[in-house]
């Protein structure tokens, strides 16, 4: 199997030690440079050809969107995660103008940014900006497992609709589900489809979300005994 090659551009030598450290632990991923600043990210992308970029949009030199747009006309073209502390929808915007593809706040688990970095090499955007923007003072704006209504939602779902939304939480295409659970991709569809209907979310990263939330990404995670 092919892994995906990484490259981590980020001022903070303390940022890049953990995630190559986290990178490192995945069978299907490795860490092929790193770089502190924007020239010094296109330098090394030039050199590595990675698959994806995991960009931080506070590094020193030209403004981040500069480097994002220099990075995706390069040939071969890597795809760009933004993993930044800037939690607000106009970095967002601006970044994915830019040519980004994936977003991810600094705050999120590890599980998170893996999914995302295996997302976007497929192709796929990602973006983890579901949370509230507005917490009521003294509480956070980053959700936990506690008291989160993800709980209660996990109890309507059968054990083949968690099975499917785990797989398509991780980022794994329709094919990919239907391959591992042994189902039509017209199947998985109507179990996507369905998952919407009852939880009420609309993309991806709410899906991520919510898998998270109720813990179906755990590594060995309770699924319901129904079929």
């Amino acid at each position: 199997m092919s892994r995906i090659r990484v490259l981590i551009a980020d001022d903070h030598a303390v940022v890049r030690a953990g995630l190559r450290m986290l990178i490192g632990t995945q069978p299907d991923m490795e860490v092929v440079g790193e770089a502190a600043d924007g020239p010094e990210t296109l330098l090394k992308t030039r050199a590595a050809r990675p698959d994806v970029v995991v960009l931080d949009l506070s590094m020193p030199g030209p403004r981040s969107t500069l480097t994002i747009e220099r990075l995706v006309r390069l040939e071969p073209s890597p795809r760009i995660l933004i993993l930044t502390m800037h939690d607000d929808p106009a970095y967002f915007r601006s970044a994915f103008m830019a040519g980004a593809t994936g977003y991810v706040v600094k705050d999120a688990a590890d599980v998170e940014v893996l999914t995302a970095i295996r997302v976007v090499h497929r192709g796929r955007t990602f973006s983890d900006l579901t949370r509230s923007h507005d917490p009521a003072p003294g509480h956070s704006a980053t959700p936990t497992r506690q008291g989160r209504p993800a709980a209660g939602g996990r109890k309507l779902l059968s054990r083949r609709e968690a099975e499917v939304l785990r797989l398509l939480a991780q980022g794994h295409t329709h094919q990919e589900v239907a391959d591992q659970l042994v189902l039509s991709i017209k199947t998985v569809e109507t179990y996507r489809k369905r998952l919407h209907e009852k939880l009420d979310l609309k993309s991806r990263a709410q899906l991520f979300r919510f898998a998270f939330e109720s813990g179906l990404l755990d590594r060995d995670p309770a699924l319901p005994n129904d079929q």
